[in-house]
């Protein structure tokens, strides 16, 4: 493997929520700050910078990643789907609803990578996900304000409503 000098550069070339984006950059830029610093996109947050707490989770090539511990070098070629790219989503907005619906909501600093990581189950199921499918799928995110239980029956309640 080629060693990569701390100050080396390198080209990427992604699409972003839809859009064509080329930027050189550090080699060691994360796909987050990449995201928040580069395109402005501030819906991914980040809390441990250790890939634990699921707030920087976003969509590369359809699949969730935590954006914190992925290289922006590593998402050359890929898709990449933020929380901002979701916004004309029909599973994020029925997502949406039911987390208000079910008190899912508190502070706020999860829900982007909680909706990021529901809809992407909510697309692969093709059905109404199950209580313990849910939970294995948002096992990744944290939250220290809602407990669980509306969370889930936010995503549980979302796919059970979607014409599937």
């Amino acid at each position: 493997m080629t060693e990569i000098p701390g100050d080396a550069e390198v080209d990427v070339t992604t699409t972003v929520n839809g859009r064509p984006v080329q930027q050189h950059v550090p080699a060691r830029l994360t796909l987050a700050d990449f995201l928040r610093d580069r395109l402005g996109l501030t819906g991914t947050h980040v809390g441990c910078e250790q890939g634990v707490c699921g707030a920087c989770t976003v969509l590369v090539d359809g699949r969730t990643a935590r954006s914190c511990i992925m290289l922006a070098a590593q998402a050359d070629g890929s898709e990449i789907t933020t929380i901002e790219g979701l916004e004309d989503d029909a599973d994020a907005a029925r997502l949406r609803d039911s987390l208000s619906r079910h008190h899912g909501l508190q502070c706020g600093f999860c829900t982007p990578g909680i909706v990021v990581a529901g809809c992407e189950l909510l697309g692969r199921c093709g059905r109404a996900p199950s209580e313990p499918e849910v939970r294995e799928a948002l096992s990744g995110n944290l939250c220290r304000c809602t407990g669980y239980t509306g969370i889930v029956d936010a995503v549980v309640e979302a796919g059970q409503s979607a014409d599937r």
